[in-house]
């Protein structure tokens, strides 16, 4: 996790030179961010990373040769074996996009659209570095209603791990699948939002999953939530961080 007062590395990863050029200019106007280095493709992006180690990767989804997918799959696997917290950030044209829920689904932090307004990208930039998910809850599961019947199955050791959850923790990521705040889920089950952030974080470090986004991903993997469930989620918060 960066510090408040540290420079985010950024790399830029996307095939076209004249839209690095203005993510490079949109970022090199700010005092707390840094372009370290760009990459035109998915391997490339992986070559650099090693090289660089950067906070976070603006990372383009559609590449020729090897796309953001797999980058961003080799990258988290990379970064997690080596203790190195990179962080990816997906660049897309279109929100709702079955190529975002695979990224995410492989360990990418959040999804921005290319035509963002440039302070949301660099708000965003600075949320993924700090360790957390850029993308709502609620946001991932639109995505995952349109597209779950394309997630690839688990295996035995994923829905083992989710039988080390306790009943309430089970309910707890249901809730959160459903798009639910901590204290939307604190209401839900009369309990104080101390209780739930507890809840939640048990969740995380028994099922092996780093942010809220991943637990959303997870609970539709097997089949806790499924597509088309009524979450009763009420409001949908913005594209803003997401408390573990």
């Amino acid at each position: 996790m960066s510090s408040p007062t540290a420079c985010v590395r950024v790399l830029l990863v996307d095939d076209q030179p004249l839209l690095r050029t203005g993510f490079r200019m949109i970022l090199d106007a700010e005092s707390r961010l840094t372009v370290v280095g760009e990459a035109s493709d998915g391997a490339d992006a992986v070559r650099a990373t090693k090289r660089l180690v950067p906070d976070v990767i603006l990372m383009d989804v559609r590449m020729p040769g090897t796309d953001g997918i797999d980058a961003t799959r080799e990258i988290v696997s990379w970064a997690r074996g080596n203790q190195r917290a990179v962080r990816v950030l997906i660049l897309t044209t279109f929100d709702l996009d079955e190529y975002v829920v695979e990224a995410l689904r492989v360990g990418a932090s959040g999804f921005m659209l290319k035509d963002a307004p440039p302070e949301d990208l660099v708000n965003a930039i600075e949320v993924v570095a700090d360790g957390a998910a850029i993308v709502a809850p609620t946001v991932t599961r639109r995505l995952l209603d349109r597209f779950a019947d394309r997630l690839p199955s688990v295996g035995g050791e994923t829905r083992a791990q989710a039988e080390h959850l306790t009943e309430r923790e089970r309910e707890v990521l249901q809730l959160v699948a459903r798009g639910l705040s901590n204290s939307e889920i604190a209401r839900s089950l009369v309990v104080s939002e101390t209780t739930v952030k507890t809840h939640v974080g048990n969740v995380l470090t028994k099922l092996q999953l780093r942010d809220r986004v991943q637990a959303v991903i997870h609970a539709y993997e097997i089949g806790l939530v499924r597509p088309g469930d009524d979450g009763g989620s009420g409001p949908e918060p913005g594209p803003s961080q997401q408390p573990r």
